[in-house]
């Protein structure tokens, strides 16, 4: 395993390309951005061999480490417009090797994506149809991907890119651990004896799919070395993936996922008013979401035979700024912070 780098702050100045990846991501949060650079190709399913036969993996020493590939989890033809949009911001990332839409509906027509125009403004940008329904496959180890690092990510998520940037700095010092920015914890509830899934404020002890950054390695140990049944439980509530990737890592690295701070636009939440995303939403079917989820745990902890959850504390920040407080025009402020005339 690599060597474990303990981090609370990573701080560079920004390239020429983040800066332009900024403006880019800024006006698409308020235009429907037209595009000049293509760079889009549509891929039959890959799962035609066998997924866990080394032969059919790139080798270690052949991947990049200074970029990643991103994974954009798709399944709603109705939220394609969003996909679309999502994957050319990201394609201008620096940190953004290659993104592939991983597209799990198999009732969509085979031809569906002939007509599909995905518009790049740097990564290329490929849709692989699964050949079947399954989260699992969101973690499937691929033959096209040549990169060491993954991110997978939702389809109504828009990280922006300094968030990126840092997120992928911080795993490329701590590569052995799952980097994220939504976090959530397992506990256990004395008085029904069982695992829960919850959100509490002072730790955690997992990271959400929402966006993750993980090791290429860890997809071929989720896919082809963990109990069958596991994945089964995955399948059967079409649910608890990113738990069950959680359980994997946390095994591996024998410590904690890393929370970075960063801004994120989240179409999926349900605190949103209106808009798109809302009605197709994994997670938001029904209240008993988070009572599935701690089956999940309990599930997991009853097949794999141990709990390797770990808590975490803290999150890593990109920068450190003025902390102290001081009385200007009347009102309390940053001290460094200069009052407009």
């Amino acid at each position: 395993m690599y060597p474990i780098n303990s981090i609370s702050h990573v701080s560079s100045m920004p390239s020429r390309r983040t800066i332009i990846s900024l403006l880019a991501f800024t006006l698409f949060l308020s235009l429907k951005p037209s595009y000049s650079k293509r760079l889009f190709s549509n891929l039959e399913s890959l799962e035609d061999h066998d997924i866990c036969d080394h032969k059919n993996l790139p080798a270690s020493h052949d991947l990049r480490g200074d970029q990643l590939t991103l994974l954009i989890s798709g399944f709603s033809e109705t939220r394609l417009p969003l996909i679309r949009q999502i994957a050319a911001a990201y394609s201008s990332l620096p940190s953004i090797f290659e993104i592939f839409i991983i597209w799990g509906n198999t009732s969509t027509p085979s031809d569906f994506f002939r007509f599909q125009n995905f518009e790049s403004l740097g990564a290329p940008i490929s849709v692989i149809r699964d050949p079947h329904l399954s989260l699992n496959l969101r973690f499937s180890p691929r033959g096209i991907i040549r990169t060491r690092a993954v991110a997978t990510c939702d389809d109504d998520v828009l990280v922006d890119p300094a968030s990126v940037h840092l997120a992928f700095r911080v795993w490329q010092r701590n590569p052995e651990k799952l980097v994220g920015f939504f976090a959530r914890s397992h506990s256990y509830d004395i008085s029904s004896k069982s695992w829960i899934y919850t959100v509490d404020p002072a730790k955690f002890s997992m990271v959400l799919t929402k966006f993750m950054i993980l090791s290429i390695e860890y997809l071929f140990e989720y896919s082809c070395k963990i109990p069958a049944r596991a994945r089964g439980v995955v399948d059967e509530w079409r649910n608890c993936e990113d738990i069950l990737m959680n359980f994997v890592v946390s095994s591996g690295a024998r410590s904690g996922p890393i929370l970075v701070e960063g801004k994120a636009r989240d179409w999926g939440d349900a605190r949103n008013e209106g808009g798109v995303g809302r009605e197709v939403g994994l997670s938001m079917r029904n209240v008993e979401h988070r009572k599935r989820r701690g089956l999940c745990i309990e599930e997991f902890h009853r097949i794999l035979g141990r709990m390797p959850l770990r808590y975490s504390y803290g999150r890593v920040v990109g920068g450190v700024g003025e902390q102290g407080m001081c009385e200007k025009g009347g009102d309390l402020v940053l001290c460094d912070q200069e009052l407009g005339g």
